[in-house]
């Protein structure tokens, strides 16, 4: 089947397979590897996305279900000019990383949350549920919960 989505900005006709997943077309077709695949049933969320905004689980997705949507993975989350988005840099500062296998599901999902919640910082619940989320096998979730608070607290003083 012929789609088209735009994934990061940039526009892409694909044809696809009717069963494909999205992350099949992210990694294999586009070549953006940093959505990764980990459990494949949509519960670890290494493979989480923003489709039109939504976080979404793109194990769970078909490639065909996203045409004419907007896709943004962890590759498109830096500036213009290269720069980390607040949240990766929150992840650093707060050691919210150690192996990186999960780090690109809990941006996105954290992305999401923060495109949606301009205030997140003030609702530490929202941020429990975003680190709930996903699954992390190395640091522990109160590094990323501090990130994510972080990184909130500095989009909010940025927009101010």
């Amino acid at each position: 089947m012929k789609i088209t989505l735009t994934v990061n900005g940039a526009e892409h006709a694909l044809d696809v397979e009717p069963r494909r997943l999205l992350a099949d077309v992210l990694r294999d077709d586009l070549r953006l590897t940093g959505t990764h695949l980990g459990c494949e049933h949509g519960i670890c969320g290494a493979c989480t996305v923003l489709m039109d905004g939504e976080a979404v689980r793109a194990c769970l997705v078909l490639a065909v279900q996203c045409d004419g949507s907007s896709v943004r993975t962890v590759e498109g989350l830096t500036g213009p000019d290269g720069e980390p988005h607040p949240l990766q840099r929150a992840f650093s500062a707060e050691h919210a990383l150690q192996c990186g296998f999960c780090t690109p599901g809990f941006l996105m999902a954290a992305a999401g949350a923060l495109e949606a919640d301009p205030d997140l910082a003030d609702n530490p619940e929202a941020i429990a549920a975003v680190v709930g989320s996903n699954i992390c096998r190395c640091t522990g979730y109160e590094p990323i919960r501090r990130a994510i608070t972080r990184a909130a607290q500095e989009q909010r003083e940025t927009t101010v």
